[in-house]
């Protein structure tokens, strides 16, 4: 893949889109549930920014990916949850408050936890490999500026306009779901030559680790004896990550195309994946 207009501007302005729909539908309630659910907070907390990286990285030794898919796969890993997730926490039946809240503070997080365990990433798998470099402190510094600061520019706007800003909302929750499919139908035509190479290279890793993270933050969330809709809730925001801030990360920060292939492939399958476990956890709750 080259790296053109689709990754260096089409995909950061679509982020910032997505990123200030989010500040949008953001209201003080929402911090607010951050410290009245501690414990379901910290259980979705250490499962998004813990369990799913090691769950990524140990799949990526076990099954010998080659090293810029490696550090790819780590990459979708360490994106936040997003609409997507919320959105499947909801038609599941989930905590849909939680779920906002917890894409929320993890949103906020990852600016700065993306470059520091990519870069780490990046020194194990493609140790000696110089030709691409995650410049930690730029790289923070460009994140917040198309994630944390169109969040900024959406809740002051809320407050300021909040009937303007509910209708604006509503439009960019279904522009991220819907965009999203637009920028990897692009990517697929455009490289529709390699897209089997892609799912060779990276289509069962990233199916192994969106079903894994699925039925593990659920039941990590069960033995914590939260509530059914709070694990249903976790298991979605650990399972279904932002795959455009991924794109963006390693497309446009990174420019490398190769780590694009894992946040391409599994931008696809969780959509599938994320219905099949929806409708397992309607047939076990039926049981």
């Amino acid at each position: 893949m080259q790296t053109d207009i689709l990754t260096s501007v089409i995909l950061p302005l679509s982020l910032f889109l997505i990123m200030l729909g989010m500040g949008m539908s953001l209201k003080p309630v929402d911090f607010k549930n951050i410290f009245e659910q501690p414990k379901a907070m910290i259980i979705g907390f250490s499962g998004q920014l813990l369990l799913l990286p090691i769950i990524a990285a140990t799949l990526a030794i076990v099954l010998k990916l080659p090293a810029e898919i490696s550090v790819g796969l780590i990459i979708i890993a360490l994106a936040p949850g997003g609409a997507t997730s919320n959105m499947f926490s909801y038609l599941s039946k989930g905590d849909v408050a939680l779920s906002i809240s917890l894409t929320t503070l993890i949103s906020i997080v990852t600016p700065f936890t993306i470059p520091f365990v990519t870069a780490i990433s990046m020194n194990y798998f493609m140790a000696g490999n110089t030709a691409f470099e995650m410049p930690i402190i730029k790289t923070i510094v460009q994140l917040l500026v198309i994630t944390i600061v169109p969040v900024v520019f959406g809740i002051i706007f809320r407050a300021k306009w909040p009937n303007m800003a509910q209708r604006i909302e509503a439009k960019l929750k279904w522009f991220s779901v819907i965009f999203m499919f637009v920028i990897i139908i692009l990517i697929m035509i455009k490289n529709s030559a390699n897209m089997v190479s892609f799912f060779m290279q990276a289509g069962s890793a990233t199916l192994m680790l969106n079903i894994l993270v699925l039925f593990a933050g659920y039941q990590m969330a069960k033995l914590a004896s939260l509530s059914r809709a709070q694990s249903i809730t976790i298991s979605f925001e650990i399972g279904i990550q932002n795959g455009t801030l991924a794109l963006v990360v390693a497309g446009t920060l990174i420019g490398n195309e190769t780590m694009m292939i894992p946040a391409i492939t599994y931008s696809l399958l969780m959509f599938v994946t994320g219905a099949l476990f929806s409708f397992w956890l309607k047939f076990s709750e039926d049981k």
